[in-house]
Parts: structure tokens; sequence; C-alpha cells
């Protein structure tokens, strides 16, 4: 998990529609790193989300499996993106039968980045953490649609359905 406190700053993605998505290079399950820029000439469908094998990350992260073999034939890479370790991923992985790529962001940066980090409400309570929020990248590199504050219920189908859009 990040070693974040309380005391930092909130952050609000800044980004948009249409700008470059921020290059990362983040170390994934497996042992391998992810380097957004190797990905150029692929769509990108990359979720940012709270903890690995929470019920609503479980859920998100099994819909986007189910969905697996259409966004491969749109040519659709898919990263889920936590503070979480690349042990932590594996053992999610392995749970859920997991067939796309997890990254961690173990000091926040990324997220930071894309303005996905800050506070949020779990059951009542405030914390610092991620705000589940999906980017998808088209093949050119630019951001083509955001999902800030995703709601989990159809949201792999909608960003299906987004990248099917894309010419």
């Amino acid at each position: 998990m990040a070693n974040y406190s309380s005391a930092v700053k909130v952050t609000r993605s800044s980004l948009k529609v249409g700008d470059n998505a921020p290059e990362f290079s983040l170390r994934a399950d497996g042992g391998v790193k992810v380097i957004l820029s190797k990905l150029k000439g692929k769509n990108v469908a990359l979720y940012f989300y709270p903890k690995d094998d929470t019920p609503e990350c479980t859920i998100e992260s099994k819909d986007f499996s189910d969905l697996m073999a259409e966004f491969a034939d749109l040519d659709t890479a898919i990263i889920g993106v936590s503070c979480d370790t690349p042990q932590s991923h594996e053992k999610f992985k392995e749970k859920y039968c997991l067939p796309f790529t997890l990254a961690s962001d173990e000091d926040g940066k990324v997220c930071e980045t894309y303005g996905v980090w800050g506070e949020t409400n779990m059951y009542g309570d405030k914390y610092m953490g991620i705000e589940r929020t999906t980017f998808l990248i088209d093949k050119q590199g630019k951001i083509a649609r955001i999902w800030p504050r995703v709601e989990v219920d159809g949201h792999a189908r909608e960003v299906l359905d987004a990248t099917k859009a894309l010419k």
C-alpha cells in the first residue's frame, strides 16, 4: 500500500479527453514491468481500483476478465492499477483467474499523475485512497474517455462499448 499519510494533498484529475496519456512504468504481477509507451498501437483500458480482493474491486476485475476476449478482438490491453504489491496482485489474479496485467503503484506517483488519489468514503469512513477511475486510451496514446467515480455494475461493458466506438 502507498505510504501516504492523511496529510497528502487531495488530487483530482486535470486530464481531459484528447490529452496525451501520461507515461508510466510500473512493476506488475509476474515480475514484469508495464510501460505505457510500449503499448502504443493498442487501445488501453486503464482502470484504477482501491485494493485487491475486496468486494467491489473483485467484481470490477472479474467483469473485465469476462469481457477479455472481446477487448482482445478490439486490440485493447486491460491494465488494473492499485497501490498493492506485485505479490498481492499475483495472489488476486490467481484466485480469480484474471487474464490481464495488474500494475503496482506502491508509491502512488502514477495515481497522483492521473489525479485519482484523494479522500474517499467507504461505509461512512473517510480516508485517503484511490478513487475508482477508468481511462480509455486510444492507439495513438490519447485519452479517448474518462470515467471518474466509477459505479462497478455494468462498467466493464460500458468501457467495451466505448472501445468499439473508437475509430
